[in-house]
């Protein structure tokens, strides 16, 4: 995480998968962020011996009554950027300016800044009937007469077992096919084998479990490992993992008022 300039989303995943309980720990400290983006923060903080908390920018802090302290290092994270002379056609024919990612050095944890004691929101609630609606993905009844099938999912709909063991573990993984695209019938990634099919829905699953801090995680990684046969996750995937368990846990999100107030 020396040269998070360098920083590959598989990389982050892989380190994810690999020990447990961070997925949660990060989606705890930096909900508002994309998960990507939480899981390299949490990783900066621990490899800097730094407390993990509210995270924003140095004129942010300073505009809530904090100041960073002299000497502080930023946190690296990804941000889009609009490359000012490089325009693309939109769907409908505009044009519109090309949009790239890149990482940059601009955020501070609260535990870096000294200044005024700042509630923390509380973290927000997850709901299936607002996911299901946010996502236009409808749950039908599960009608497969293989009882060792836990769920399915076809085309914008998906199904869960009566009798499925982990109903949100099976929940989350078919909705991640969905929103992968892998339920379309002009999937662009068509070519895409089942194993690595199976990788993308399963790590979406475990990212949306343990944020939310739900039974089931432990068995998404040995799942994954068991598809990947020792392969690694390409890049371009981790990237699509990301993007859709971001999609579920915001699709689904309940706003919480209430605010737990920190000392400074």
């Amino acid at each position: 995480m020396a040269m998070m300039d360098k920083a590959k989303w598989n990389e982050l995943l892989t380190r994810a998968v690999n020990e447990p309980g961070v997925i949660h720990s990060a989606y705890s400290a930096f909900h508002t962020y994309s998960t990507g983006n939480q899981l390299a923060a949490l990783f900066q903080c621990m490899e800097r011996g730094i407390q993990p908390g509210p995270l924003r920018t140095y004129k942010a802090w300073q505009a809530a009554g904090r100041q960073v302290r002299r000497g502080e290092k930023a946190l690296w994270l990804c941000m889009p950027m609009v490359v000012k002379d490089k325009v693309r056609v939109d769907q409908n024919g505009d044009p519109k300016r090309a949009t790239i990612f890149t990482w940059k050095p601009y955020w501070f944890v609260m535990s870096q800044t000294d200044g005024e004691t700042m509630p923390v929101a509380a973290l927000p609630e997850w709901n299936e009937e607002n996911a299901l609606a946010g996502l236009n993905i409808t749950r039908v009844e599960f009608a497969h007469t293989n009882g060792n099938v836990a769920g399915y999912a076809k085309d914008r709909t998906v199904a869960v077992s009566p009798i499925a063991p982990l109903p949100y573990k099976t929940l989350f993984h078919e909705l991640a096919h969905v929103v992968l695209g892998h339920t379309d019938h002009e999937d662009h990634d068509a070519n895409l084998p089942r194993s690595l099919r199976e990788v993308e829905a399963e790590s979406v699953a475990m990212l949306v479990l343990e944020s939310l801090g739900l039974d089931g995680a432990e068995y998404c990684r040995g799942y994954i490992q068991n598809w990947l046969e020792s392969e690694s996750i390409p890049d371009a995937s981790a990237g699509r993992i990301f993007s859709a368990a971001d999609k579920i846990l915001k699709a689904g999100t309940v706003t919480v008022s209430a605010e737990t107030a920190v000392a400074a």
